[in-house]
């Protein structure tokens, strides 16, 4: 190894591990994930922060999700639909998503789809999101 690299400390991290002192070198060891399932409910909360602009009702209430899937390495993968193809915040709306989710602690890389089968419909709501917009 030249005096640049053992300058700039490159190769210290896997002596450090390999020597099992990870805490004399100021290293700290890596910080174990979570449960996926354990994800599942904050990010359900982290999709209840997003709402489609033109309706007063957060989009995991309004149905808008059709699917979750958590990897263990924390990895998510989102299905989504939105009430109408034509609806004007289609490109927005899964990067609005991604966002929101990647904020959750735990949670790795996130790709989100935009789906169209099977057709949302207002059965999909939550019976709150139905109080709510004054469909019950």
């Amino acid at each position: 190894m030249n005096r640049l690299a053992r300058f700039a400390g490159f190769g210290r991290h896997e002596d450090a591990v390999a020597s099992g002192h990870e805490a004399e070198h100021g290293m700290h060891p890596a910080v174990e994930r979570m449960d996926a399932e354990e994800l599942r409910e904050p990010i359900i909360e982290a999709l209840r922060s997003v709402y489609d602009p033109e309706i007063p009702v957060n989009i995991y209430d309004l149905g808008l999700i059709y699917r979750i899937d958590i990897a263990d390495d924390g990895k998510v993968a989102i299905d989504m639909t939105l009430t109408a193809p034509a609806c004007p915040v289609a490109g927005m709306m899964p990067v609005m998503v991604q966002e929101a989710v990647q904020k959750v602690e735990g949670v790795g890389d996130v790709h989100v789809e935009l789906v169209w089968e099977p057709p949302w419909s207002q059965e999909n709501m939550t019976e709150e999101a139905r109080l709510q917009l004054g469909l019950m």
